[in-house]
């Protein structure tokens, strides 16, 4: 959904990404309200450089594009939707320098502003970047809605950047102001994480915003006891791959397939990239930061395996996994397979079924948390 969005910095259309045949939800949310309305008030040179860290969706480089922002996130779809929502306000794309979250930080910011994202391991890694960066002189707005600004926020931010003042709530949301303190001690960088993988001798790394970070999650754990095999898997796609586990067991158990590993998350892609090249030096498979299947050709595989997102950010639904059934549907070749996992109160099998038929969707295996599910396109 295109709405118009009028900001002291002007009006503006945005939307979401994925695109949603009835979208509901908008592509920005009061705390983005809220910090740009502050930094109106706050007379900044037009040199002034500025970082922004976590825009979901693009509506603060949008808003702030005079400054020729720099902006940093670990989203696919969120660094794509910066791209789309300037093009529709007719700004040019190097209004803004997007950055993904492994790359170094430029030096010498007048201002950071840090939307908190869902992941704490992952601001805090965010945070220890910045005290690279950063000095006394910098100004740096943190800005939430008040249901994610949990106690551990603060604590993070005071222990790797300074003392913290926060502001009055306004529409639920809030915006906290720190200053660098050069006399903390620097903790120690913990990411990525990494572990054996339980009765196999593969290494795991995690980087920081990486599902079951620190070990082998239960519902992964299940769907890897019934990954299967078959001669006539050619390419195997794990959607949604996170660390890669999923599909690097695959690959074991299909010695002679093609692996594509897709994930929207930047460190989940650079995970499951190094888990597997470390665990098959010799054998390639392929890589994606994409938004599901939409970079796949029509007919171009024949087993998906995945595990849906019930989130996307900090909105829980179960948008993203209709999305992956419907597109799986198309890129599937006749006889290919869809294998899914999901908690059972989810009951993916009515879904599935109205993409596949009912007829072509079994129940697999389940326990007392999850259900397997495979759907077949039969032609």
């Amino acid at each position: 959904m295109t709405e118009k969005r009028h900001i002291p910095q002007g009006e503006f259309e945005l939307q979401r990404l994925p695109k949603e045949t009835h979208e509901s939800l908008r592509a920005w949310d009061a705390a983005d309200e809220y910090v740009l309305e502050y930094i109106a008030n706050l007379n900044l040179l037009n040199d002034a450089k500025i970082l922004i860290i976590n825009d979901t969706f693009g509506a603060l480089v949008v808003g702030l594009h005079r400054f020729q922002p720099h902006a940093q996130s670990d989203s696919y779809l969120s660094q794509q939707a910066t791209r789309l929502n300037l093009a529709a306000n007719n700004l040019p794309e190097n209004a803004v320098t997007l950055l993904n979250s492994l790359e170094p930080l430029p030096q010498n910011f007048d201002l950071v502003i840090l939307k908190v994202p869902k992941t704490l391991a992952l601001l805090e890694f965010q945070l220890l970047q910045l005290r690279s960066i950063i000095s006394a002189n910098t100004q740096i707005i943190v800005a939430g809605m008040v249901k994610i600004l949990t106690p551990s926020v603060w604590n993070l931010l005071e222990r790797i950047i300074g003392k913290t003042q926060t502001s009055l709530a306004q529409k639920k949301a809030r915006l906290i102001f720190t200053t660098f303190d050069s006399n903390l001690p620097e903790p120690k960088n913990p990411y990525p994480i990494r572990y054996v993988l339980e009765n196999t001798d593969y290494l795991i790394t995690n980087h920081a915003n990486v599902f079951s970070r620190e070990k082998l999650d239960i519902g992964t754990r299940f769907f890897l006891e019934y990954l299967p095999k078959s001669e006539n898997y050619h390419d195997i796609i794990d959607l949604g791959c996170g660390n890669g586990i999923v599909g690097l067991i695959a690959a074991e158990r299909n010695p002679t397939t093609q692996i594509h590993f897709v994930d929207e998350s930047l460190m989940a892609i650079a995970s499951a990239r190094e888990n597997y090249e470390r665990a098959f030096k010799t054998r390639t498979a392929q890589f994606y930061a994409g938004d599901c299947l939409t970079d796949f050709a029509e007919d171009s595989a024949d087993l998906i395996l995945c595990n849906p997102p019930f989130h996307q950010q900090h909105v829980i639904g179960d948008h993203i996994a209709q999305t992956m059934f419907k597109q799986a549907h198309v890129v599937l070749r006749n006889g290919g397979e869809l294998w899914v996992i999901g908690n059972r109160h989810l009951n993916y099998g009515v879904s599935l079924a109205r993409y596949f038929g009912k007829q072509n969707v079994a129940l697999i295996a389940q326990n007392n948390k999850f259900m397997i599910w495979k759907a077949q396109l039969r032609g």
